[in-house]
This record gives structure tokens, sequence and C-alpha cells, in this order.
């Protein structure tokens, strides 16, 4: 997490991105490269392979403003991804993972 308190990260609305993309050398930077040439910050990242390897899910945790639906239609144009879907930020993934962290 960063500098704000516990507290103030709660006020803060976020959403879970969920990402299918093909899993070769290159998606995640391609896709978080995407986020950083627009000043964009992700607050998470989380990758795993599904299946056989072919593809892989990736749960994006950002701050939710103004951008994000400009954002979301920009991811869905990358050639590697094949799915884009919405979440709250009580997504389980991210309320898991962050299980291991406190």
């Amino acid at each position: 997490m960063n500098s704000l308190t516990r507290t103030e990260n709660q006020a803060v609305a976020r959403t879970v991105l969920e990402l299918d993309v093909y899993n070769h050398p290159g998606v995640m930077s391609h896709v978080v490269g995407l986020f950083s040439r627009r000043a964009y910050n992700v607050e998470g990242i989380l990758v795993m392979p599904v299946g056989n390897g072919a593809t892989s899910r990736i749960w994006l945790l950002v701050n939710e403003d103004a951008r994000l639906d400009q954002m979301v239609k920009q991811v869905e144009k990358l050639e590697d991804v094949l799915a884009v879907r919405r979440h709250g930020a009580e997504h389980e993934v991210f309320v898991r993972l962050e299980e291991f962290f406190l």
C-alpha cells in the first residue's frame, strides 16, 4: 500500500479490472505500459495462467475516477487482451490476498 492510512485507503473508490489475455512474454508490459503512459496508478496486480497456460488472467486494482471508462476502452483494444470485466473493490481476489500482508 502507499502512504495513505488504512482508513483513507478504504475511502478511495476502487475497482478491480479482470483481464483475460494471451500468455506470452511482453503482455504484462503492454498492459501496465498503457496505464503508465497515461499516469494512471495501478494499486495492485495479480497474474495467473489459466488452463493449459495459453492464456492468463490479470487482476488490476485501480482507483475509480473519470478516466477509468476510457482506460478500459483502451485496454480492450490491445491485441493480446481477450476480455475485460469490471468488479467492485471488494472482489475476493484482492481481499484474500491482502490477508497475507497484514
